[in-house]
């Protein structure tokens, strides 16, 4: 076993759980990572891992959600939680536009958008719009309270804004879904519950196809790193989420608009410098 090669694999999995759910954009600080730290793996194998990677976040959710995301009970009256089947549905509505455009363009999204110029440039951008959203809906009543209460044409608006982060690495899938979400008057912690929500199926899906195109043979090193990967990625999420839900509480976005704008500016001077 490669130390040293773990170790990167840890790197990797905490910074996915760390940028999966913060408004910072985990794609793009994954293809900015391997930029810096290269795993000695081939092309095919790092472009798989930097999506199936996100399971780990992915279980991070169904753990701490598992009640609410579970639509089946054996307390209750009702052997099927309406409720939450219909939550449920609701999230499929909100899947459907990233769902539609992964499947038909995936490879060509890759050739064109994956690299470091595209995210430090949507790091600046939509940098700069976090800042000024947040600004201009400061104030802004808010008419969704629960996650009951949002409908499917809100669901498939809020899906909309998830289909930008899903075509522009750097862009921030939960920072496009919670921004939008309380454009339309969803509460701040509805946003981010519902988005935490609508991550299952996306990266599932986005996971499962990288893996039926990768296909199912691994070396022992490709699948010791992709589980550690994930396993990091898993418990980094757990804190994230937590401490993430108990800041939105009192604070907006602004701080993390700023961050993107000074990490876009840095990565490109760098690599310019390297130019």
């Amino acid at each position: 076993m490669d130390i040293i090669e773990i170790l990167k694999a840890v790197l990797f999995g905490i910074v996915e759980g760390i940028t999966e759910w913060l408004p910072i954009s985990s794609t793009g600080h994954m293809i900015l990572l391997d930029e810096f730290i290269k795993l000695n793996v081939s092309e095919e194998f790092m472009e798989m891992f930097l999506v199936v990677i996100q399971l780990g976040a992915i279980l991070a959710v169904v753990v701490l959600y598992f009640k609410r995301l579970w639509p089946f009970s054996l307390k209750e009256k009702y052997f099927i939680k309406k409720d939450t089947f219909s939550m449920w549905f609701k999230i499929l509505v909100a899947c459907i536009p990233a769902a539609v455009v992964g499947i038909l363009f995936d490879e060509k999204l890759n050739e064109l958008f994956y690299n470091y110029e595209t995210v430090s440039v949507a790091l600046i951008v939509f940098g700069i719009l976090f800042i000024v959203i947040e600004r201009q809906n400061r104030g802004m009543k808010i008419k969704i309270n629960s996650v009951a209460e949002i409908t499917y044409p809100v669901a498939l608006w809020i899906g909309a804004f998830q289909l930008i982060a899903a075509v522009f690495p750097g862009t921030s899938r939960s920072g496009a879904t919670i921004l939008g979400a309380i454009m339309i008057g969803v509460s701040r912690t509805v946003a981010a519950e519902f988005t935490f929500f609508l991550a299952v199926p996306v990266m599932l899906g986005a996971s499962l196809l990288k893996i039926v195109k990768f296909g199912f043979s691994f070396t022992q090193m490709e699948l010791v790193l992709l589980l550690v990967g994930m396993v990091v990625a898993f418990l980094v999420s757990i804190a994230v989420i937590k401490l993430l839900l108990g800041y939105i509480r009192k604070h907006d976005f602004t701080v993390f608009g700023w961050y993107r704008i000074i990490l876009g500016v840095v990565v490109l001077a760098y690599f310019w410098a390297q130019g």
